[in-house]
């Protein structure tokens, strides 16, 4: 499988990763019970197709998502993947979640996630969240920098970061990532984010690109109306009118223009995100093994300028 170089790092990542945030099950921010031999089964297939990367956090499942990701590659007799987490988001013991870029807050989530994920270090530390004041960002960041000097992490990045405090943070060490959320339904970042990290040689590796499931091709009004309530898509706007139908007609489109070519919907949104040069990897998730069999053809499928025109609604 072809991968690409991430960033300034010395990480070769195939285009798409492994999403684990749906695994975690049911919590705040959860997608609904989950099973958790059924994620197992999505990652060990994920893996045998040749993802080489898992993108998961301590905040999904409330720790339980790294701990599927270690019972997973615990049984795994191929090559390990690259196991990339993040911090920042933390909870307490009634499971009310809570932020913290504190030195000691990010010390403890560390050791935290070394320990659920039964690894010595972490491929790719992340900020899961910058903090609304710039000094806990920066005393967050300078934390990471420190784990990586000690071994514990191998590269540190960010996700959902801003120009503003890209531009702050790399003068105190450099930024391997940047993790933003990025799909036809989410394109603000294409002004900002994505330029500003080709010039500044930052992989790129983002989440949602089928907008959580939404432009999969197999997310109907029925499905949407079933959704249990502690699905936190329920609150989702895009998955309610006014914004459902022009979703809902957008699928058609990618659903055409896939089946031109043998792939899926889901395919053609992924196959979108990848099409920007400074997108390094789209993170996909999947709950079990068949969803990993409907987003895989993702993985070298390139659309043409002329799709990507008629997909954007620039003709057609």
């Amino acid at each position: 499988m072809k991968t690409r170089k991430f960033g300034n790092s010395d990480l070769a990542i195939t285009p798409v990763g492994f999403g684990a945030w749906a695994i975690g099950g049911d919590w705040q921010f959860g997608w609904g019970k989950q099973d958790d031999s059924d994620s197992i089964g999505a990652i060990h297939r994920a893996l045998a197709l040749g993802i080489n990367w898992i993108d998961t956090a301590a905040i999904y499942g409330l720790g339980h998502s790294e701990e599927v990701v270690a019972r997973a590659l615990g049984d795994w007799k191929g090559a390990r993947p690259y196991v990339f987490t993040k911090c920042g988001m933390i909870w307490d013991a009634k499971g009310e979640v809570g932020y913290s870029l504190r030195a000691e807050s990010v010390r403890r989530e560390c050791e935290a996630s070394l320990r659920r994920l039964k690894t010595e270090v972490i491929d790719l530390y992340q900020i899961h969240w910058t903090a609304d004041e710039l000094n806990e960002t920066i005393e967050g960041w300078k934390t990471l920098a420190a784990l990586q000097k000690e071994g514990k992490v191998r590269w540190i990045g960010l996700s959902n970061a801003s120009v503003e405090e890209m531009e702050q943070l790399k003068s105190i060490t450099g930024i391997a990532s940047l993790q933003p959320p990025y799909s036809l339904l989410r394109r603000d970042i294409e002004s900002a984010q994505l330029p500003w990290c080709q010039k500044n040689n930052v992989g790129v590796i983002v989440y949602s690109p089928m907008a959580s499931g939404l432009l999969t091709g197999a997310m109907t009004r029925e499905r949407i109306a079933a959704l249990p309530t502690n699905d936190w898509r329920t609150k989702n706007e895009q998955f309610k009118e006014p914004k459902l139908t022009k979703n809902l007609k957008l699928v058609e489109k990618l659903r055409a223009i896939g089946k031109k070519h043998g792939k899926s919907a889901g395919e053609a949104a992924i196959a979108w995100t990848l099409r920007h040069p400074a997108v390094t990897g789209a993170i996909v998730g999947a709950r079990n093994a068949k969803q990993v069999d409907g987003v895989i053809g993702a993985m070298d499928f390139r659309l043409t300028a002329e799709e990507v025109a008629e997909i954007e609604g620039q003709k057609g």
